[in-house]
């Protein structure tokens, strides 16, 4: 395959068509890059060899205006010697360096279309290369995001951390019940201990004022 005709199929390719058909979109966009990066290195080169033939079209054109000059001088030397039969053939001679003239400066319009032209394609090439290179820059980030929670998603589901959660859980039950067996105790307002010890308390009490009475009740018999 020609390098133009390259050129041309990788500017007119539907790069997502072929992803979206690709088994492996990633490997297949690597090989698209690779295509662009090497066809845009032949396509500056050729621009290159183009350019270089421009500016030999463009001295050809100078050397030969110069010779047409020199032919017109020398007409005009003829005339001045009264040598028609000379001057005659020196403008023939003119004649045929300024049709090469023309020839040259249609081949050196020919050059400029070319140039034009391959400026556009590698314009068109690079912007494509730079939309892929970006979007294999956003599949390698997915890549790397779904192997990250496939990694992530593998932990949560290993035993020992299924394990780990579950003693977690329990623990967690039971300082909820602590939690709510303190609850109901303040809500109550009540110590057992404490309402014990006032309890014995108001017995030893009542058990001192029984005692003075019935001390008092024998000292007046």
């Amino acid at each position: 395959m020609g390098m133009f005709t390259r050129l041309a199929d990788i500017i007119n390719a539907n790069i997502s068509a072929m992803l979206d058909k690709a088994e492996d979109p990633q490997k297949m966009l690597r090989l698209i890059i690779q295509e662009m990066e090497d066809t845009l290195v032949e396509v500056r080169a050729s621009t290159a060899k183009v350019l270089a033939d421009k500016k030999q079209l463009i001295r050809k054109i100078q050397i030969l205006e110069q010779q047409a000059d020199d032919w017109q001088g020398k007409a005009e030397l003829a005339l001045s010697r009264e040598r028609e039969d000379l001057a005659r053939l020196a403008l023939v001679e003119k004649k045929h360096i300024q049709e090469s003239i023309k020839i040259q400066h249609h081949e050196l319009s020919l050059v400029d279309d070319s140039l034009l032209q391959l400026q556009q394609e590698i314009e068109q090439l690079e912007l494509k290369l730079t939309e892929s290179r970006n979007r294999q820059a956003g599949l390698l980030a997915r890549q790397t995001t779904a192997k990250n929670r496939h990694a992530v998603r593998q932990q949560l589901d290993n035993e020992r951390v299924l394990k780990t959660r579950e003693k977690f859980e329990q623990f967690q039950a039971k300082i909820d019940q602590l939690e709510a067996k303190a609850e109901v105790l303040g809500n109550d307002g009540n110590n057992p201990d404490l309402n014990k010890q006032f309890a014995e308390l108001s017995a030893d009490a009542e058990i001192a004022e029984e005692l003075s009475k019935l001390k008092a009740k024998l000292e007046q018999q």
